[in-house]
């Protein structure tokens, strides 16, 4: 563990950006991160300095992404159908199976030292499922959480089960990348050239869907600063 714990996260909205190079601006935080806490393991406790927290917000153009252990049969369309719709595809080394980012859904992505929180990624996985389960719930949403699937879930148990928010996510000496999509104003339409996570028989939905709204009908600046208020709640941080 850190000297001293720092609480404190550095936002940053991303905008609308391509998912190699939110890959990319990801990993060079984590391995700055990375590289002081192995530098501190050189110093006496008084010596050593708080290694930074993150918090990114970004949205993707249409791709589908596969995690380190995700089957690529639960990617149903071939290069020509990607091509009709826009999308593209990409193996990248976050836990979890394939799911979809797209327009209308909001990506969070903490670089988080988990020293300075709890360095326990269980803990840490269900606290980022506690966060959006406040924030749906701020819209009347009920989410859940479902035993050995992670994300958060709404109707579990029932034959409509549906997920809102998928996540996965990749550490290194405490350090996280990658997170959450959660479908605000999604075209829930490109859900169907995968098996989304892997999972058969659970469909998806969105915020939107939820609430009978058009695609464009959920604000995402005001939803922006609910996550991000939520998000400081369960992980007792600040912003700065």
């Amino acid at each position: 563990m850190t000297a001293t714990q720092n609480r404190t996260l550095q936002f940053q909205d991303l905008g609308l950006m391509e998912y190699e190079a939110a890959f990319a601006f990801q990993e060079t935080r984590m391995q700055e991160i990375i590289a002081l806490k192995l530098e501190n393991r050189s110093k006496t406790p008084d010596l050593q300095l708080e290694t930074p927290n993150y918090l990114l917000f970004v949205e993707h153009p249409h791709v589908y992404t596969i995690g380190k252990s995700g089957d690529e049969q639960n990617m149903l369309a071939n290069a020509e159908k990607l091509k009709e719709i826009n999308a593209t595809y990409v193996k990248t080394n976050r836990g979890g199976d394939i799911t979809y980012h797209g327009f209308g859904q909001l990506i969070g992505y903490p670089v988080l030292d988990l020293d300075n929180f709890s360095s326990d990624i269980f803990l840490y996985m269900r606290n980022l499922e506690e966060v959006i389960i406040r924030v749906l719930a701020e819209y009347g949403i009920k989410g859940m959480r479902s035993e050995g699937e992670t994300g958060v879930w709404l109707d579990v148990g029932k034959p409509y089960a549906r997920k809102i928010c998928a996540m996965g996510v990749k550490t290194s000496k405490w350090v996280t990348m990658h997170g959450f999509g959660l479908n605000v104003n999604t075209d829930l339409r490109y859900f169907e050239y995968i098996i989304p996570c892997g999972i058969k028989d659970k469909a998806v939905t969105s915020i939107s869907r939820e609430l009978e709204r058009t695609f464009t009908d959920i604000e995402i600046s005001d939803l922006k600063i609910r996550i991000k208020k939520h998000f400081c709640d369960v992980f007792e941080a600040q912003i700065i």
